[in-house]
């Protein structure tokens, strides 16, 4: 559904150039739901932002939705669906009209936008809504409506650019369940970008992840995650304790990046379950008392810092993706 080789892009400004993304190359099949993460001016929204037409490649070739992307433009337009971060929806239109128009833009006829209006309303929990003003839905209601518009002319493929954001708990929960049903239901491709390692996790088949304008890595959320070198158990004691507890923790088989602060002893093992008993037998033939003890499995964010070296939402990186094209 979107194949990419060499995508690239330059931007010039204020008499310098920065590279924002660096010969991307990707591949997303169809019925895929796919994240496409990465830190703040990695080159994430650049490389959404060529993929759905909205600027040109300096370099390389895609093709998406069967639609060369440089030589038929509108053809990827006509076989997308596209949902921005910002509402798409005019605030003082109706829910109805807004759905109308958008399928009059796609070249349905007025009824026929009309069926789809009512369809969707009824996938998306929008069922009679549709002479209320956009302005005075809820927070999920609208992010609801930008998908209902997106999918107006039943595109296989939809790009969703940070879909949750800023929404309630349970309205992330709510859109997750329709996330999930474009894909189960109804065989979209979803191409997804979020800032929300849960989400990714929770719902993604295959995550991508991009830093310095390149892909770094990519996978299903358990083999990302496996890269990272185990379970982190951290132990406390008392402060005297410490040096001692380091070296008993080195001593555990397998335990890597055993490293120390305050009271805290950390390390990474294969199987922390496994390492509790050797590690609290040792403390314990010392006569060393722990004040706490805890296992962390590896999350997405671990992987984060393990490619990149930050956390995803770590926000001082270069500005490349929002220097004017």
């Amino acid at each position: 559904m979107i194949t990419a080789r060499g995508l690239a892009r330059t931007f010039t400004a204020r008499g310098r150039s920065v590279e924002a993304v660096r010969g991307v190359d990707l591949d997303v099949a169809a019925g895929e739901l796919v994240g496409f993460l990465g830190p703040n001016g990695a080159g994430k929204t650049t490389t959404l932002r060529m993929l759905t037409t909205l600027i040109r490649p300096t370099a390389g070739t895609a093709t998406v939705a069967g639609h060369d992307l440089a030589g038929d433009p509108l053809g990827v337009r006509r076989g997308i669906g596209y949902v921005a971060q910002g509402a798409g929806a005019t605030p003082n239109a109706k829910v109805g009209e807004e759905m109308e128009l958008q399928g009059r833009l796609y070249g349905l006829g007025k009824a026929e936008a009309r069926r789809r209006g009512v369809e969707l309303g009824e996938r998306l929990d929008l069922s009679g809504l549709s002479d209320r003003l956009v302005k005075t839905l809820s927070g999920g209601q609208r992010r609801r409506l930008d998908i209902a518009l997106g999918l107006v002319h039943d595109p296989k493929l939809v790009f969703l650019d940070e879909p949750t954001a800023a929404l309630d708990p349970q309205s992330r929960a709510n859109l997750w369940e329709h996330i999930r049903a474009l894909r189960d239901t109804h065989g979209t491709t979803v191409f997804l970008t979020t800032h929300y390692l849960d989400e990714a996790d929770a719902l993604c088949d295959r995550i991508l992840v991009i830093d310095h304008g390149r892909i770094v890595a990519e996978g299903t959320p358990a083999a990302l995650k496996a890269q990272v070198s185990g379970d982190l158990v951290a132990v406390s004691v008392v402060a005297d304790d410490v040096p001692r507890a380091a070296e008993i923790a080195r001593r555990v088989p397998q335990a890597t990046e055993v490293s120390t602060e305050g009271d805290a002893v950390r390390f990474r093992v294969p199987r922390g379950d496994q390492a509790l008993a050797e590690l609290l037998r040792g403390l314990d033939a010392a006569g060393i008392a722990t004040t706490s003890l805890q296992v962390h499995s590896p999350t997405l964010d671990d992987v984060f810092l393990t490619l990149t070296g930050r956390s995803l939402r770590d926000a001082d990186q270069t500005e490349a993706e929002h220097v004017p094209a």
